[in-house]
């Protein structure tokens, strides 16, 4: 049986990578989240390649980029994941923007999430107060819309937060996407009122990229995001990028256990 987006937090901090689908290739996308299960993700965000990615930074853009470039479609990617769950049950989202999901139909697109074991999804450019634009499809296939929460939100954090699925998404950092040296947002009084109006896991995204950064985040929240990180390895490394990302998300995933 498919595990669902909350099963990822069940019993420990979850870690949870994120990968360009069709980066180096769909049957490699697959070889690596592959990888990525074995040392230790909890769940992976599979990202959908769009042209004008507005929430990334130059790393997942011109990973986009490379991935359009090789063809990939959506329908690919279905295909994908579809022959990646005969080998595996970890949980798996989505990430994309509102125009892939709208251009191929919501209830096609969410059908098909259905059908290949697809649980949940997130869409930056979303708002909250248009979600009902495809939450109602979206929940009919028993796909969670990740909420995001980011560090201006706080006047909207109760109101975003008590209608959440799956997780919450809280952004370390204002900006794009990318990797960043040092995190100095105060995201604990966030946290705080998040835990007011809901038990749903709280994992925190953006710029998150090293074992100390993973444990210091897993203090206060539930599960930690990192995306451009194993990008920029399957951008140095290619088809030979496997060891690489199972290196990295041990390393990530320890940092973890260092400081739960």
């Amino acid at each position: 049986m498919i595990k669902t987006v909350k099963d990822s937090f069940a019993n420990e901090k979850a870690f949870i990578p994120f990968i360009t689908a069709g980066d180096a290739g769909l049957d490699n996308t697959e070889k690596f989240i592959l990888e990525m299960e074995k040392a230790g993700a909890d769940l992976v965000e599979i990202g959908i390649p769009f042209s004008d990615p507005v929430a990334e930074g130059t790393v997942i853009q011109e990973a986009d980029i490379r991935s359009l470039a090789n063809g990939t479609t959506t329908d690919g990617i279905f295909d994908m994941v579809k022959d990646l769950r005969t080998k595996t049950d970890m949980p798996l989202v989505f990430m994309t923007y509102l125009n892939p999901v709208f251009s191929y139909g919501y209830e096609r697109f969410f059908g098909k999430c259905e059908e290949v074991g697809v649980s949940g999804i997130i869409i930056p450019d979303l708002p909250y107060e248009e979600m009902g634009e495809c939450s109602d499809i979206a929940k009919s296939h028993g796909v969670d819309i990740i909420s995001m929460i980011a560090p201006t939100s706080k006047e909207r954090v109760r109101m975003i937060a008590k209608e959440a699925k799956g997780f919450i998404y809280l952004v370390s950092s204002m900006g794009v996407t990318g990797m960043r040296n040092k995190i100095t947002t105060d995201l604990a009084p966030i946290i705080e009122l998040i835990r007011e109006v809901t038990d749903t896991p709280v994992a925190i995204g953006f710029g998150i990229h090293s074992p100390e950064q993973a444990g210091e985040m897993c203090k206060i929240a539930d599960g930690v995001i990192s995306g451009s990180a194993v990008v920029k390895l399957v951008e140095k490394y290619g088809d030979n990028a496997g060891p690489y990302i199972y290196e990295f998300v041990k390393q990530m995933k320890e940092g973890e256990e260092a400081c739960a």
